[in-house]
């Protein structure tokens, strides 16, 4: 008995200092929980979660598009993608200027095609979640935006009948399967489409008019396939994502979602002082509106440009609209269309406002590349610089020097990988 009494003595000591110890690194966990929680507010925490792709939903539905989530319309979508011969030279294809490697544009000020354009390429990922596109939301669909550069004379240069000739000899069975008989060929020429080139215009004008429509109804599926890949374009979590996820759970950063202190400000920034969350909000970082914010005129001769006054009217007027015959809409859809504003100074030279993910790898920056790095981006911003024309939203920020430099390394934490079909199809 009195040997065994130390015994218990110690291994009562033991217990008594392994509780110690466990309640003592409880409190530390809990303390360093509250301290996380502590550095951000309910409203700011609330605001970040809504910044992240957690909050993202599912791919909204396009009723204009019958064949979106169609997975053979996304099949034959890619192979159109990447393919050359969808153009005047047999040298361009959509990846041309939405190049998979480089985020899906260019990184040209201005996109080449088989000529110059007067716009900067904007890349694809995300772009299903938008009910404008183009920077002037000229085109209320992806469908609709991948049919303008196939008949544009400096994009692709193409033409109605020359895509059908191409569907019709190497597409055949995979449009068939999805979208039905082809019409048919027979008398056809070529080349013809309602498009500037003078000779394929008369061209068009000498066919039928329900040949004509039949042959638009192939051009229209043509562009429902490339949106039906597109759509599956996104974007993986980046380093300011996990950032957020471990905040909001109370966890210690890793190397994989830690922040610098000057990233941590720049974050501050960018829903603070800077107010860069007033248009760069959502999961995606765009309210996927207009904006006129003062940028300045191209360093290059290029044609008047008015922004979002001339493209929601071309959007009202297309063909392929929502509202017209080739969409597959009900007479209930088309809200955003039915209801766009048509008037008002602020239209003029508004532009749409691009998505911020990956944004440290698109340079340069703005509709036609004016702004060459991410640094003269957020000093422009901070300065609010009078419109060239209309009136410019922008008001002076007068950020200091470290304050451009912490938003700066902010929001090259918005970079991440994207996700999706990004290679060419087999074979092609």
């Amino acid at each position: 008995m009195n040997r065994s009494r130390p015994l218990r003595q110690r291994h009562l000591f033991l217990s008594l200092l392994g509780l110690l110890t466990f309640l003592a690194s409880s409190g530390a966990a809990v303390r360093g929980r509250s301290a996380s929680t502590d550095r951000w507010s309910e409203q700011e925490r609330a605001l970040l979660r809504s910044l992240t792709l957690s909050s993202l939903g599912p791919l909204p539905a396009d009723p204009s598009n019958r064949y979106a989530d169609d997975s053979l319309a996304a099949r034959l979508g890619r192979r159109l993608f990447f393919d050359e011969r969808l153009s005047s030279t047999g040298t361009v294809s959509c990846a041309s200027c939405h190049m998979p490697d480089r985020q899906f544009q260019d990184d040209r000020a201005l996109a080449h095609g088989v000529g110059l354009t007067s716009r900067r390429t904007m890349p694809i990922a995300g772009t299903a979640y938008s009910p404008w596109q183009f920077w002037d939301g000229r085109a209320d669909s992806q469908w609709a935006q991948a049919l303008g550069p196939l008949e544009s004379a400096v994009e692709h240069g193409g033409d109605r009948t020359q895509y059908l000739h191409l569907i019709a000899s190497d597409y055949r069975r995979e449009y068939e399967l999805i979208f039905g008989r082809l019409p048919r060929l027979d008398g056809l020429p070529a080349h013809a489409g309602p498009v500037a080139d003078s000779v394929r215009a008369v061209a068009w004008r000498r066919i039928a008019p329900v040949r004509q429509e039949d042959i638009t109804r192939v051009y229209a599926n043509i562009g429902k396939a490339i949106a039906a890949y597109e759509r599956r374009l996104g974007f993986a979590p980046s380093r300011f994502d996990q950032y957020v996820a471990a905040e909001l759970a109370g966890e210690r950063p890793t190397a994989a979602s830690a922040f610098s202190a000057d990233e941590e400000a720049g974050l501050r920034l960018f829903i603070g002082k800077a107010r860069c969350a007033n248009c760069h909000n959502g999961a995606l970082l765009t309210d996927n509106s207009f904006h006129n914010t003062g940028v300045g005129l191209p360093g290059v001769a290029l044609p008047p440009d008015r922004g979002r006054a001339t493209g929601v009217r071309q959007a009202l007027a297309s063909e392929f609209a929502c509202t017209g015959r080739y969409s597959d809409a009900g007479p209930d859809d088309c809200a955003e269309l039915r209801f766009a504003t048509v008037d008002g100074e602020e239209l003029v030279r508004a532009y749409k406002t691009p998505s911020l993910r990956n944004v440290a790898e698109r340079a340069p920056y703005m509709h036609a590349g004016q702004i060459a790095t991410l640094e003269d981006v957020v000093d422009h911003y901070s300065r609010a610089p009078e419109a060239p024309a209309g009136h410019s939203e922008l008001q002076p920020l007068r950020l200091t020097t470290m304050e451009r430099s912490q938003l700066v390394a902010f929001l090259r934490t918005l970079s991440g990988p994207l996700v999706g079909p990004l290679a060419p199809p087999a074979g092609r």
